[in-house]
């Protein structure tokens, strides 16, 4: 999108949009919005896209009336024009992050949850909207920050971009992960958890905390500053056993 010379918020809303419409990729999208609202493409020519305009453009790809006829239902037509015109779906029902210091939660670690609906743990790493990041400790946690995955639909290596968005957490919970992508994960220092049936962030986060008490795991026990004497030698099984 480059050589387009697109402003960043037009090629985020457009990637965006891309995104939610069954097997329709950025180019083509572009090609539909050139062909509809001429170039250069703008944020206020977006704010002028009608599902009409759209569902015309798209079925015009493969020679159809409409793109209801090459499998696109209205759903994700009208959710992609609301995108282009720059409301963003759910935002309302967020969770609000409280500030935080370091050191303001003793003895805790940086949780980040691949998220796309409120408070939810729902979201693969490759595609999910965004990252909740906590603080956790074994009593307490906090939701510190909400970031945005919408750039690295415009980065050259998507994942790697991902990946940099959390690499000051220790964890991240997501639903699934491809292998290339968990190892990009490791390399930026965070250890990925995959709950394949999701869940509440909540939930996760409740789950987490016994364990970092009762049984860490080696590597929940290198993070948390356990010795890697007691770490080896204490740790069976599944069972973190004190001396």
């Amino acid at each position: 999108m480059a050589e387009l010379n697109l402003e960043r918020d037009t090629a985020l809303r457009i990637a965006l949009a891309a995104r939610i419409l069954p097997d329709i990729d950025i180019a083509q999208l572009i090609d539909v919005l050139d062909e509809t609202l001429g170039r250069p493409l703008s944020i206020e020519k977006l704010s002028r896209i009608t599902v009409t305009d759209l569902k015309t453009g798209l079925g015009s790809l493969d020679g159809e009336e409409d793109a209801e006829d090459i499998g696109i239902g209205l759903d994700p037509m009208k959710n992609a024009v609301r995108i282009l015109w720059g409301e963003s779906e759910g935002e309302d029902d967020l969770p609000i992050p409280e500030a935080y210091i370091d050191g303001d939660i003793p003895d805790s670690i940086r949780v980040a949850i691949a998220s796309n609906s409120t408070d939810n743990l729902d979201g693969h790493f490759g595609s999910c909207l965004r990252f909740l990041i906590y603080q956790v400790s074994s009593e307490e946690y906090q939701l510190i920050d909400i970031r945005s995955a919408a750039a690295a639909e415009l980065s050259d290596d998507r994942n790697a971009f991902r990946a940099s968005l959390i690499n000051d957490c220790q964890i991240v919970y997501i639903v699934s992960v491809g292998g290339p992508a968990a190892a990009k994960i490791i390399r930026a220092g965070v250890y990925p958890i995959k709950k394949i049936d999701g869940g509440s962030a909540e939930d996760a986060l409740k789950e987490l905390q016994p364990v970092m008490v009762n049984s860490p795991p080696p590597w929940l026990a290198k993070i948390l500053g356990i010795s890697e004497k007691k770490r080896l030698k204490n740790y069976q099984g599944n069972e973190f056993m004190e001396e």
